[in-house]
Formats: C-alpha cells, sequence, structure tokens
C-alpha cells in the first residue's frame, strides 16, 4: 500500500475484556451489526446496561502493531467517536460449534470466510461497507499471539490471516488481531472496533424483524446449504431461510463464485435495512428490545465496542437514510497465477485511499443539466401545438451486487408483481 494512503495509524487496543466465548461466526452477518449502528436507536438507553451482559468480548491487547494516538481534547463520554470517522472490521469465519454445528455442520477449522470494512463517514452522512473476498491474495504480515510469532507471507490468500491467527493463540482475539493487521498493512486503514456474529444470532436478528422480503428473480436451490426456492419473486425469508440465502453458492444458473455469493449477502444485508427503517423499530419498544437483545447476544467485539458507544453512534447517524448507505466489493480481477483466486486492481487503491481520507467511496453522479429558458409563446392569432407525448420511461437499471456498488436505495435485481 503506497505511504501517501496511509493515516496517523491507531491504537486498537480494548481495555478492560471479559472472558471470551469461543463460538462461530456467521458468513458476512456481521454487517447486519449496522443496523443497530446506523439507524437511531434513540429511546434505548435504558437498555444498555441490560444488552451489555449480552455481549461477549475480547482485548487485542499488544497483538495488533500500532503506535499510541495522538493526545486529543478528551472524548464526549455519550459518543467517544463525535466528529470523527469510524472504521469497523467485521469478520464472519468458518468454525461451527454449539448452536452452528446444528446449522452448518460440525467441522473444526478456523477461517475467516467473509470480511467487510464498514466505514462511518465524520459527519455521519455515509456508511460505506466494502466485502474484501475471501480467495484475494494479499500480503499477510508477521502475526502474533501471546507467546508465539508467525513468518510474514508475501502473496497468500486473504482468510489465512484468520486461520493463522488461530493456530497461533487458539482463540478469537488472535484470530481477529492477525485480519486486522493484514487489512491495515494491505490498505492503510486503521480500526476503531472489530466484530465478530455468529450463524445462529443471524438467524435471531432476521426473525426479531419478522423476516425480510427480497426478490428472487429465478428459482434458487442449494443442496449445500438446504436452501430451496422454487417460485421466483418478491420472497419472504425468515431467519433459518435467510441464513441458507446468504451462504448459498452452489446454485444452478450461477458461476459458484465467491463474488455470486458476496452479491446475494449484499443484498440481503440491504433488505434487512430497509426493514428496520420501513418499520421504524426505534418507536416500537418490544420489538426494538427484542432486536438489540438477538444483536447484542450474537456479537464477539473488542471490549471497547460496548452497547453506550453503539447506541452513540447509532444517534450520531440518526439523520442517514438508505441512499447513504453503500455496498460493494473491493475491486478485482482473476489471479494469473490462479483462475480460482483475485487480485486486486489498481481501482483498489483509490478505493482505500477514498476511505483513509473519509471521501466517498463512488463519486455522486453529475447532475442533469438545468433547462436555461423556457419554450417560446406562439405567435399572435397562432394555436399552441399540443404537447408532445411523455417517452416511455426507461428501462430500470439494476446494478450487479457483488461486482458493482450499490446503495440501498438501488434495484439489484427484478420481480414482477
Amino acid at each position: 500500500m503506497p505511504d501517501r494512503h496511509r493515516r496517523q495509524p491507531r491504537d486498537l487496543r480494548p481495555r478492560h475484556s471479559r472472558s471470551v466465548r469461543t463460538h462461530g461466526a456467521a458468513r458476512g452477518f456481521a454487517l447486519v451489526t449496522l443496523g443497530v449502528l446506523a439507524f437511531g436507536v434513540s429511546g434505548v438507553a435504558a437498555f444498555a446496561l441490560r444488552m451489555t451482559s449480552n455481549m461477549d468480548h475480547f482485548s487485542m491487547d499488544g497483538l495488533v502493531a500500532a503506535p499510541p494516538p495522538a493526545a486529543t481534547k478528551a472524548p464526549d463520554p455519550d459518543d467517544p467517536n463525535a466528529g470523527a470517522p469510524v472504521n469497523i472490521l467485521l469478520i464472519g469465519s468458518d468454525q461451527r460449534t454449539g448452536a452452528n454445528e446444528a446449522i452448518g455442520g460440525a467441522d473444526t477449522s478456523m477461517a475467516s470466510d467473509t470480511t467487510i470494512v464498514a466505514h462511518i463517514s465524520a459527519d455521519r452522512t455515509r456508511v460505506e461497507l466494502v466485502s474484501i473476498p475471501r480467495d484475494s491474495m494479499v500480503r499477510i504480515p508477521s502475526c502474533r499471539s501471546d507467546d508465539k510469532t508467525s513468518k510474514a507471507r508475501a502473496n497468500a490468500q486473504f482468510n489465512g490471516a484468520f486461520a493463522i491467527g488461530w493456530q497461533l493463540g487458539g482463540d478469537l482475539r488472535t484470530a481477529a488481531a492477525c485480519t486486522v493487521s493484514t487489512v491495515q498493512e494491505n490498505t492503510g486503514l486503521t480500526f476503531n472496533h472489530v466484530v465478530i456474529v455468529d450463524m445462529a444470532g443471524f438467524q435471531q436478528m432476521i426473525d426479531a424483524v419478522g423476516g425480510v422480503d427480497i426478490c428472487i428473480p429465478t428459482p434458487m436451490k442449494d443442496k449445500y446449504t438446504g436452501l430451496d426456492i422454487p417460485t421466483p419473486g418478491i420472497t419472504h425469508l425468515d431467519g433459518v431461510t435467510a441464513l441458507q440465502f446468504a451462504r448459498a453458492r452452489h446454485v444452478k444458473g450461477t458461476d459458484g463464485s465467491d463474488l455470486t455469493r458476496i452479491g446475494n449477502q449484499q443484498r440481503l444485508l440491504s433488505a434487512v435495512m430497509t426493514e428496520v427503517l420501513s418499520k421504524n423499530i426505534v418507536t416500537d419498544v418490544p420489538q426494538l428490545l427484542s432486536f438489540l437483545s438477538a444483536a447484542t447476544g450474537s456479537l464477539t467485539a473488542d471490549s471497547e465496542l460496548t452497547p453506550q458507544v453503539m447506541l452513540g453512534l447509532a444517534y450520531s447517524a440518526r439523520g442517514l437514510g438508505a441512499g447513504g448507505i453503500t455496498f460493494m466489493t473491493i475491486p478485482n480481477a482473476p489471479d494469473p497465477a490462479d483462475g480460482n483466486r483475485v487480485v486486486w486492481t489498481n481501482d483498489a487503491d483509490t478505493v482505500w485511499s477514498n476511505l483513509v481520507q473519509d471521501l466517498p467511496v463512488v463519486p455522486a453522479d453529475e447532475p442533469a443539466a438545468p433547462q436555461t429558458s423556457a419554450p417560446p409563446a406562439p405567435a399572435g392569432g397562432e394555436t399552441a401545438a399540443p404537447p408532445a407525448a411523455p417517452p416511455a420511461p426507461a428501462p430500470v437499471e439494476t446494478r450487479k451486487a457483488g461486482r458493482e456498488p450499490f446503495s440501498a436505495d438501488d434495484v439489484t435485481a427484478t420481480c414482477s408483481a
């Protein structure tokens, strides 16, 4: 990563951690956390202490190399991140224990399956969610546990960073720290927080909002996840089916790639956010409590990401609308050395640089040229010509989720009524 893209690193060393409950994390479902972070939760301060007991925390103290931050003014106790951009690394893993084993089957491996960089702008008008394909070939720096150190790897598969950390320390804190170090090494970003969410918790969150509606343009069946949607159209997904949809990659008619699955995950998470906004969950106290209980109960996070911090972020971003939420996959191309892997293109440097500088990852569209003069009035005695028929509506442009950036307001699939 060119030095010009880097900001002064910020120390990510949570304090006052409590013991870690090791459990599996869903494939890319940590993004649902942004449903809490981004869409106002005023009126729930009374629930904050109760929610604290739901969350598992870990400390990465000393495991992520970064100099201490420069001295600044005392932070706002209600929102320590006020007036500053916030970067959160959202990680999903393939480990399956406890309730997750019943969902995904027994598997003793430990590798990250989906990772998303969530950037919340300093002015709280944008949330940008950038997916990193697990098959990306990147530099993995030397990682460390309390008593071991790994060798740096110049060209390795991205999801191996989580596995390396797990092998070093045998715990989530070391696995997460190695992933954080790898993303920082390759992007120039530094992170305020890191979050892991399990599969069972994701199901609970979907059910807590009453499920979500999503356009399924063609039948989908995946014997590996159990997904079976025989009839295309607007489909209501409960927690179980939503999880199957987001994990599916062996669907007839698709290329079976991680990019296709990332696109499905992005579409699903966009639908979740739309559901949260449309139902005004923040004004329905029983439903809000149910959602927050499910959300915080499924999180394993750094020690400083408390419900109070989440509430502060949510309150500061209370004016954010769906159009201010951007989903994208980091620009990539097939790896010349292995077509089953991807490498980041030069456009990826621009994306990371924009995030470092707190600039939009997607430039705003150019506005249409305004009309500068009114049409001439008819001459005296002349009859005005009848108005021209309105032009036929232009076809709705759809964005290819997983391969093109889109906002939560954009159309990513079309279904007949």
